[in-house]
C-alpha cells in the first residue's frame, strides 16, 4: 500500500497554498493526497474540504485524493495520522492564530511530534514554487543527519534540480587558541574537518540517488546564519531531529526552531530513524 501524502486545512489561505505544495509534492513522488480537516463543530467543514480538494484538484487533477473531518485536536490528529504517512504538509499560521505570530502553534507541535517528515510551507510564491533549482540539507557532525540527507537527495533527484548540503562549525566554547590564530586552528576541538563530516554524511545516499546533483558548502559560524543565508535561494530546506531519549517526540533544538519560525522557503523536519 502507497502511503499518502498528508496536508492539515483548516479553511485558511495558508492551508489552502499548503494545498497547492502538497498536490504537486504528491504527484512528483506518485503517491496519493489526503486532506484532514480537525474541528470542533461541523458548521464549516464541508465548505473548507470543498475549497481545498478544488485547489488539490486544479494543481493535480491525476493524484488520488481523499479527504476526512476528525473531531479532535487538530495536532492529536495530525500526529496520529503521520504513523502512516508519505509525510505531513502544513501551512505556517492558521485561522485562530494572531497575526504575528512567526508559526502556529499547531504546526510547532505537529514538527515535535510527528513519526514522518513534516513540512511547513512558509515563504513567499517564488520559494513556494521552486524557481531557484535547490534544495538545502543541514549536515551535523555525529549520526543525526543520515535520514535528513536521504530525504532531501530524494527530493533532488525527483525534482532534478541541485541538493546544497551545508555545514556549520566553531572553535569549542573556551577552546584555548593563541592570539590572532588561524581560522583552520579551531579545527583542533573537533573530531573530523568540516568538509570531511559532509563527505561522511554524503557517501553512502549519494550512491543510491546517483543522479542529484550535489554541492557543499562549510559555513565558520553559527548554524542558523549559515542555513537562513543558504535557504534564500532555496526551494525546501531540510533538517533533522533527534529522538528524545526516555521521552515522546523529537528534539527538535535552538536551530530548528529559528528555521521553522524564520525559513524563507518550505522547511522538512525529517526524524532521525
Amino acid at each position: 500500500m502507497t502511503l499518502p501524502l498528508v496536508v492539515g486545512i483548516d479553511g485558511s489561505e495558508a492551508s489552502l497554498e499548503a494545498v497547492n505544495w502538497a498536490a504537486e509534492e504528491a504527484a512528483r513522488h506518485g503517491v496519493p493526497l489526503r486532506l484532514l480537516h480537525a474541528v470542533v463543530r461541523d458548521d464549516e467543514a464541508a465548505d473548507v474540504l470543498g475549497a481545498a480538494a478544488a485547489r488539490a484538484g486544479k494543481t493535480a487533477p491525476t493524484v488520488p485524493l481523499s479527504s476526512e473531518v476528525v473531531h479532535e485536536d487538530a495536532a492529536f490528529a495530525l500526529t496520529g495520522e503521520g504513523r502512516n504517512a508519505f509525510a505531513l504538509v502544513l501551512g505556517p499560521r492558521g485561522r485562530g492564530g494572531l497575526s504575528g505570530m512567526l508559526l502556529g502553534s499547531v504546526s510547532l507541535a505537529v514538527a515535535a511530534r510527528a513519526d514522518c517528515p513534516v513540512i511547513v510551507v512558509r515563504g513567499s510564491r517564488e520559494h513556494r514554487d521552486g524557481r531557484f533549482g535547490n534544495i538545502v540539507v543541514g549536515v551535523e557532525e555525529g549520526e543525526g543527519s543520515g535520514t535528513a540527507v536521504r530525504f532531501a537527495l530524494r527530493e533532488a533527484q525527483v525534482r532534478r534540480c541541485r541538493l546544497v548540503a551545508v555545514h556549520a562549525w566553531s572553535a569549542a566554547a573556551g577552546a584555548p587558541t593563541p592570539p590572532r590564530a588561524p581560522s583552520w586552528y579551531a579545527l583542533e576541538a573537533h573530531r573530523r574537518p568540516p568538509a570531511q563530516v559532509l563527505d561522511d554524511a554524503l557517501r553512502d545516499p549519494a550512491q543510491r540517488y546517483r543522479d542529484a546533483s550535489v554541492s557543499r558548502r562549510v559555513f565558520e559560524g553559527p548554524a542558523r546564519r549559515a542555513l537562513l543565508e543558504a535557504a534564500s535561494e532555496a526551494d525546501l530546506l531540510v533538517v533533522g531531529a533527534h529522538r528524545r531519549k526516555g521521552h515522546l517526540g523529537l528534539q527538535l533544538g535552538l536551530t530548528n526552531h529559528a528555521m521553522l519560525h524564520h525559513a524563507p522557503c518550505p522547511i522538512a523536519v525529517v526524524p532521525q530513524i
